[in-house]
């Protein structure tokens, strides 16, 4: 019997391997938001029900066992927002080329997005807006498909000018709230609904338009730049990160870098 139980067969390790990097996943996605604690809650609580059930008390294990099984409906109410996001993950292109050299490789052949994006009439109409502290929120696609954000706005299609732009932010017009999509230089929708980051690491002042930001920065490999209308300052998500108040003179070299990583 001891043998038995000392026996490791290979589709254990890569049993538990697999559920290694799930569980490595998950919590990088729900790194930094309040969710991470309701994850080690739930661990700490399966951890407990592997003891009793080993150590054979069976009123307790019978409870916990219990919770347990009433706790994957919970789990599912909880993180909602985490599985609609991990799910989102696993069939974007930009988790993928992240992790495998090869769709790097595949994307390197391709064409810089840059080339395809007016930067110095995006660099003109963001600190444009900025010194008169009027409110933007540009999004530019690259691979993943923006198409559900797309629907979510009004319909433009037109070429990006610098016109175009600030007369969408203008205050007074319609398409001021939201965002603008843009991509292969043509500027899809305006006014549209972006998903909100949950992340804690942010501080606790930080806008509406700057967390839409990161939000879509967090499920794409989108660009998002965001003129606040509070300080009139510009600053650019990709990639979970949040670079603050970019000066005038590195919009362009970070913009450049980020879209040709």
């Amino acid at each position: 019997m001891n043998d038995s139980i000392l026996t490791i067969h290979w589709n254990d390790l890569i049993d538990i391997i697999l559920v290694a990097v799930l569980l490595y996943v998950l919590y990088n996605l729900i790194k930094g938001t309040s969710a991470v604690k309701v994850f080690w809650g739930l661990g700490l609580i399966y951890v407990i029900w592997v003891l009793v059930t080993a150590l054979d008390f069976k009123l307790l294990s019978s409870i916990v066992g219990k919770f347990i099984n009433v706790g994957i409906i919970t789990v599912v109410i909880i993180f909602q927002q985490e599985i609609r996001k991990f799910l989102l993950l696993l069939g974007s292109t930009h988790f993928w080329k992240k992790h495998y050299s090869i769709l790097k490789i595949k994307d390197a052949l391709k064409e810089n997005t840059s080339q395809n994006i007016p930067l110095n009439t995006l660099q003109e109409v963001c600190y444009n807006l900025g010194r008169n502290y009027t409110g933007a929120l540009i999004v530019i696609a690259q691979q993943d498909d923006l198409n559900l954000y797309e629907q979510s706005g009004l319909p433009i299609n037109a070429p990006v000018t610098e016109y175009l732009l600030e007369t969408i932010f203008y205050k007074n017009t319609p398409t001021h709230d939201g965002a603008v999509i843009i991509k292969n230089n043509i500027i899809t929708s305006a006014k549209c609904i972006l998903p909100v980051s949950e992340s804690e690491h942010l501080p606790s002042h930080t806008g509406t338009r700057h967390r839409a930001a990161l939000g879509i920065a967090e499920q794409t490999d989108a660009v998002a730049i965001v003129v606040s209308e509070q300080t009139g300052s510009v600053s650019i998500a990709h990639n979970n990160q949040l670079y603050h108040n970019v000066p005038h003179k590195e919009f362009i070299p970070l913009l450049e870098k980020i879209l040709n990583t």
